[in-house]
């Protein structure tokens, strides 16, 4: 090969993952991250970048509703490229995801969480994580996941620059986390603080699944 000719990529290895994940977890917590199904309403900020967390720390089964496209407003803060613009949301992620994970199982379903979808959808999963955008349907996901008896952590305030730290509520099987104050109504979502609630959703289902 000369010098000015591109080296080809090496064929991607499908245990990369779980090969490296070997180092941080125990057999036992590896399989139980592997056997845990997460269920995430939402691909968006924090949907997008608590599933990638996740799929990161081991949890291989997901179930992901987001009716939503990829937008170019959306690529300040969610788990998306320019090449994703314009593709549903849940395709796209299912995409990356499959990328870093190709033994990753996922049910993905491009529709809007209503009150006729749900009662479907809940069953599926013993672990939720709520990242929607409607306070209504917000509050129908929480409510109905505590009366059916699933965990399911929650964020609310995580819009701006600076402001109140992030913090974690424990409620019984409700976990709530952000800064409880800022809304994106009155301030822009960044990167920063929709990471870092995003980061407490995914540390909740975490300690749910290895404790």
């Amino acid at each position: 090969m000369s010098g000015g000719e591109a080296r080809a990529p090496a064929a991607a290895n499908p245990d990369t993952l779980r090969e490296g994940l070997a180092r941080y977890f125990t057999a036992d917590e590896l399989a139980r991250l592997r056997a845990a199904r997460v269920g995430i309403a939402g691909a968006g900020g924090l949907g997008s970048n608590v599933a990638l967390m996740l799929a990161r720390s081991g949890v291989e089964d997901m179930l992901i509703i987001d009716h939503d496209v990829v937008d170019a407003s959306n690529l300040n803060r969610q788990q998306f490229w320019p090449r994703h613009v314009g593709r549903p949301k849940v395709e796209a992620l299912g995409e990356l995801l499959r990328e870093l994970n190709p033994h990753i199982r996922l049910e993905l379903v491009n529709a809007r969480l209503d009150e006729t979808n749900l009662p479907a959808l809940l069953p599926a999963c013993p672990l939720w994580v709520e990242a929607l955008d409607a306070a209504d349907t917000k509050t129908l996901l929480v409510e109905q996941a505590l009366l059916a008896g699933r965990r399911i952590a929650s964020a609310s305030g995580v819009a701006g620059v600076g402001g109140a730290p992030m913090r974690r509520r424990r409620l019984g099987d409700l976990v709530l986390v952000g800064d409880f104050a800022t809304d994106v109504a009155d301030a822009p979502p960044l990167a920063p603080r929709v990471t870092q609630a995003a980061s407490l959703l995914a540390d909740a289902v975490l300690e749910w699944i290895l404790n």
